[in-house]
């Protein structure tokens, strides 16, 4: 038994009352949805490379599209996790542009006289800044090509494409729209079928990868569970989340799942090692928890190792948590050092979805100590699984 396990087998009497139902399972589902997903994208893998042909991704890498990885909050980290990879594999320009920034500012962002595809992730597919953008774009640069990628076949988005040559839609497994507040499993989900999308012409390469993740979670999980619960013992009133690289958006998202499962009672932020101390460390104190997902690429992880050194020289929080890659435990630079057992270290450019788990399960807990119930944590209202009440404005 480890802590998540525990909750899993509370009664269901005892789940609603808590609002445990969904997001403890969605969390924990993650490892075996993943294979899943991989079937899906090998399914439907013909009509991708169709696709991506017609959109003009098999020319000369020199004139190659411009990918736009769209989405808004954990489907623009989505974007943002995928974009290092995306450019090794395609050769060409990929930028995560955010779909409430294309809502104002499209014109800025989209040059009128360069080709595009847009790949816009989204759970729901009903966010109105989501809607509004694939419509606007679909009237206005009719020459531009979009996936859309979603966990939700009733969505707007997808419903609204149908019939568009210029618009290829994808609909993961229902059981990855997760009916809780905060994405987990659509995340990783999502993030997973980006990674085979980027491997869309030799599958063969990314399958061993694959199994690697779903080893990989199914180890993490528990240690990530149990670490977490310990550290729930005690109220933090902040948390830093650092990682360089890809790893920068899954410390974007562990600091919103804490954030959103905590409705804002621990304040959250995130940086690159390198970026935090040009004024964001001012932030550190004793009631801060510091979270480090350290890179396996050893000249990015000298400056990880060298931030986590000064941060416990200076006494700057009050515990230091390292997220690795890599099974072999080196605790002179943090608290606690958290990594997948029995498994090859996973490159910086895969490990979303099996780092991410640990910021998942930090607000899990951190929900349930400041008594708040995980599946619907805004008492207030603020925030709600799906975003409402944004006007769209011409």
């Amino acid at each position: 038994m480890n802590a998540l396990s525990e909750l899993l087998d509370l009664p269901d009497s005892e789940k609603k009352t808590r609002g445990l139902i969904h997001t403890p399972a969605e969390i924990a589902q993650q490892p075996e949805t993943w294979q899943s997903t991989f079937d899906l994208s090998q399914k439907k893998r013909p009509q991708i490379q169709d696709f991506l042909k017609s959109a003009g991704l098999a020319v000369d890498p020199r004139v190659r599209p411009t990918i736009f990885l769209v989405g808004a909050g954990t489907s623009d980290y989505i974007g943002q996790s995928l974009a290092f990879l995306f450019r090794k594999a395609w050769l060409c320009e990929v930028v995560a542009v955010p779909s409430t920034d294309l809502l104002t500012h499209m014109d800025e962002l989209c040059t009128a006289d360069r080709k595009y595809i847009w790949i816009s992730f989204s759970r729901s597919g009903d966010s109105p800044e989501g809607v509004a953008v694939l419509e606007g774009a679909c009237k206005r640069r009719p020459d531009i090509h979009h996936m859309v990628i979603s966990c939700n076949a009733n969505g707007r988005m997808i419903r609204a494409s149908a019939g568009n040559p210029q618009v290829l839609t994808i609909c993961l497994d229902d059981a990855v729209n997760d009916r809780g507040l905060a994405m987990t499993s659509s995340f990783s989900n999502m993030v997973v079928f980006g990674q085979c999308l980027a491997h869309a012409d030799d599958a063969g390469r990314y399958e061993p990868v694959l199994l690697q993740l779903i080893q990989a979670g199914k180890s993490f999980l528990p240690r990530a569970a149990d670490c977490v619960a310990a550290l729930a013992k005690e109220p933090y009133a902040k948390a830093c989340f650092v990682g360089s690289g890809p790893l920068r958006a899954v410390a974007k998202e562990s600091a919103l799942k804490l954030l959103e499962l905590t409705a804002g009672k621990v304040l959250t932020m995130s940086e690159s090692a390198l970026g935090l101390r040009h004024g964001p460390m001012a932030a550190l104190d004793e009631h801060t928890l510091f979270v480090c997902f350290l890179s396996g690429n050893r000249r990015v992880q000298q400056y990880e190792r060298d931030l986590l050194e000064e941060v416990g020289n200076k006494r700057l929080v009050r515990t230091r948590v390292v997220v690795s890659g890599c099974a072999q435990p080196d605790s002179s630079f943090a608290e606690h050092y958290l990594a997948p057992a029995g498994t090859p270290t996973i490159a910086d450019d895969y490990r979303a979805p099996v780092d991410v788990i640990f910021g998942q399960v930090l607000g899990l807990f951190f929900s349930l100590l400041w008594k708040l119930r995980p599946d619907c944590p805004s008492p207030n209202g603020a925030i709600s699984r799906v975003v409402q009440n944004v006007g769209i404005h011409s």
